[in-house]
């Protein structure tokens, strides 16, 4: 049947608006299927489940969609039995309702696609949805729970064989259709724009952003020269000028508030069109969930923490396939049968979780199931059955690089094959694209008791608020969602104990963490008073944040760090402010957990020079080595280094190999020529692996890539070096 020419423009906006209601439908009718609901709150449950099947049949006889028109009637057809005795819905009449979804969404979509003329006759597909549905008396009736022993396939399972149309396809789990309009007119006319054009879009408004913090640095510099002429005791002279600068400052910070105002106002917009929230692909996935338990005998539940966070269109996609492999898995191998359960202790049904949280340019997802968790002893049984890891290293692993191993291509515990599972293919995809996403995943888990998946990724899009604080002479930026109340330090609230210090804060007695000694810039010391204190969150943890002074909140854009520095677990990225100075931002779950044991730091009188043509990289060694005790200086290029080597003495140097002007072999040559630093011990840091023969043959102590550094590797270097006073390595 084909659509009117000139309705097919409305086709396309009815496809998106029955995408949304049809998952509606389907949440409603999951609720409807676990039962637990009061007289009150079923009837609720009927009526909207009612009003949306008529939205649904009269919105496509408005546009002469007969056949859709007629499915939906068939549909309220099959409700109205049990809306009129207000009973609880059983799991027949549930599949019959869903598989009609089915079909009508995928006629939906084709009619959107003008593909009416090709779909099969939909009186067939009508018949047996009629034949399939039990009887009122039958409808009506109890629906006894099957016996989990014998699980048998969802009806879904097979497609309908006069339509080709079943379960199978799933389309109310697809996420709607994005169909590239950035606006769109009353008449349903858009403009299609291409996502490197909004990119490229939110670029500028970044720039904007820049241009606006500029704008208030330069407002700030005219009151200090106001101030100044003031305070020259030439009042009268620079009446004038003082009067007119002050107006000149009055109206920078006028459109310096027009222009904050103009930059939200764009970015708001653009994350309208560019993102969306994460419910519109976590809700499909309990349908999914619900037909999959079915099929394997199983009965389990999903629970959604965190759904309304707004995310990146293409990064949703992105993870779709990953969740739904993570999904799948809890429920074929995390979650046992209903018996099993009761036998253990549990609930026959089982709970799975997804939980979602960003803070700055961070997103945290966790996907947790009550199942029988990771049993270690048979993932190292199958990794040494099918040799995927040497017997000598296999046997030198502790329990959690075991866990590590479900992450193998080829892994799989199964010894069948199975339509859910048993081919290897599964985790190593979901570990593949959040890696390609520049993410990272880890698994925890408990025999008997579950097993977590946790999920971080980087988030590009828009600005932050971010709170800048200051250590010593450093600035540090943190997450404004992480941060949960901030206050002056009074004795009389701390509670101190063998050099450790508490504050009581809503009834609890949080530990106080000296920021300084945490980044190893300085011994640990008790707060002052009037000392600012920042009490952090993060996963469910609390600290509060000892720091030498609070600079103010800013908007940033945080940008993920390199990837060879990534894995640094103190910062989560960095952000630049307005004077063009790069700032690192900290890492609220670094803050939050227990440190690890401090080796014995250095003395302060040990100086170091980092040359390096990368901010980051700069500031990420500068960070480490101030860790171990080290005073850094710091160099932007080989011939700045030069300079610093006449003027200062220094105890090692670490030096990138590509750099521009002057690269680290001909700066280690420069370096060697010279009798009094001949001997000087450095250390050459490379993204290649094959700079290690370059900086072997340039006269380089030791040899680092980028990734080593990331891990941890520069500090025990450095002092491995220092400690054999130089010496090839």
């Amino acid at each position: 049947m084909a659509v009117d020419p000139l309705l097919q423009g409305l086709v396309v906006g009815f496809a998106a608006e029955a995408q949304e209601v049809c998952q509606k439908v389907t949440m409603d009718l999951l609720d409807l299927e676990r039962g637990g609901l009061d007289t009150e709150a079923l009837n609720k449950a009927y009526v909207r489940l009612g009003r949306h099947l008529h939205t649904l049949k009269g919105s496509a006889a408005s546009l002469g969609l007969q056949d859709l028109s007629e499915i939906a009637h068939k549909l309220e057809d099959a409700l109205a039995p049990l809306r009129a005795s207000v009973q609880q819905m059983p799991r027949a009449v549930v599949d019959i309702l869903l598989h009609g979804l089915d079909i009508f969404m995928l006629r939906v979509h084709a009619h959107a696609d003008g593909r009416g003329d090709s779909l099969p006759d939909y009186t067939a597909a009508l018949a047996q949805l009629v034949a399939e549905a039990p009887p009122p008396e039958q409808a009506t009736a109890p629906s006894p729970t099957p016996a989990p022993a014998t699980p048998t396939p969802a009806p879904a399972a097979a497609p309908t064989p006069a339509t080709g149309l079943g379960f199978g396809a799933h389309p109310t789990m697809e996420a709607p259709r994005d169909e590239s309009h950035a606006g769109a007119d009353a008449d349903g006319a858009g403009w299609r724009v291409s996502a490197r054009q909004v990119t490229t879009l939110m670029r500028e408004v970044e720039r904007l952003r820049e241009v606006r913090l500029r704008t208030e640095e330069r407002s700030r510099e005219l009151d200090r020269v106001v101030t100044l002429l003031a305070r020259q005791g030439l009042l009268a002279e620079t009446a004038e000028a003082r009067t007119l600068l002050s107006g000149v400052g009055r109206a920078m910070r006028s459109d310096g508030e027009e222009t904050a105002d103009i930059v939200d106002a764009l970015e708001e917009g653009l994350k309208a069109i560019t993102t969306r929230p994460v419910r519109t692909i976590l809700e499909p996935l309990q349908r999914m969930v619900r037909d999959l338990s079915r099929q394997l005998g199983k009965e389990a539940r999903l629970s959604v923490v965190g759904a309304e966070v707004s995310l990146d269109r293409r990064l949703l996609e992105k993870l779709n396939g990953a969740l739904v492999h993570l999904l799948r898995n809890a429920v074929d191998h995390g979650l046992e049968s209903p018996t099993e359960r009761e036998r253990a202790g549990k609930h026959h049904e089982g709970a799975l979780t997804l939980r979602i949280e960003q803070q700055g340019n961070l997103l945290f997802l966790e996907s947790s199931d009550d199942g029988r968790g990771i049993d270690v002893a048979r993932v190292r049984q199958v990794a040494e059955s099918r040799s995927l890891v040497p017997t000598e290293e296999l046997a030198r692993m502790n329990d959690n690089q075991i866990r590590d191993l479900i992450f193998r291509p080829s892994f799989s515990t199964r010894a069948d094959v199975t339509d859910t599972s048993g081919r290897g293919v599964g985790l190593d995809a979901v570990r593949a694209a959040v890696e390609a996403l520049q993410g990272r995943i880890e698994v925890a888990s408990t025999l008997g008791q579950g097993t977590r998946f946790m999920l971080t990724l980087p988030v590009e899009l828009g600005s932050s608020p971010v709170l800048v604080v200051r250590v010593l002479d450093q600035m540090m930026g943190l997450p404004m969602l992480a941060v949960e109340a901030t206050q002056l330090t009074r004795m009389n609230s701390l509670r101190i104990a063998r050099r450790r210090a508490q504050l009581e804060y809503k009834g609890q007695l949080l530990p106080v963490v000296d920021l300084g000694s945490r980044l190893g810039l300085r011994a640990a010391h008790m707060p002052n008073e009037g000392q600012p204190l920042m009490v952090i969150s993060a996963g469910g943890k609390r600290v509060a944040l000892e720091v030498d002074a609070v600079v103010g909140d800013r908007d940033l854009v945080i940008r993920p760090l390199p990837a060879e520095v990534r894995d640094v677990p103190s910062y989560q990225g960095a952000a630049t402010l307005s004077r063009g100075e790069l700032m690192l931002i900290l890492r609220p779950s670094w803050l939050v957990s227990d440190p690890a044991p401090a080796a014995s730091l250095t003395p302060q009188s040990r100086r170091a020079l980092v040359v390096d043509d990368s901010l980051t990289a700069r500031a990420l060694h500068r960070a480490m080595l101030e860790a171990g005790g080290f005073t850094v200086h710091l160099a932007s290029t080989g011939a700045r280094a030069l300079e610093r080597l006449l003027a200062d003495t220094y105890d090692v140097v670490i030096c990138d190999l590509e750099m521009e002007e002057m690269d680290g072999d001909e700066f280690i040559r420069k370096v060697r020529e010279r009798p009094e630093t001949r001997e000087l011990p450095i250390i050459l840091v490379s993204t290649h692996e094959t700079g290690r023969e370059r900086g072997r043959a340039a006269g380089a102590d030791a040899f680092l890539s980028k990734r080593e550094c990331a891990s941890g590797r520069l500090l025990a270097v450095v002092l491995d070096v220092m400690s054999r006073g130089g010496g090839r390595a």
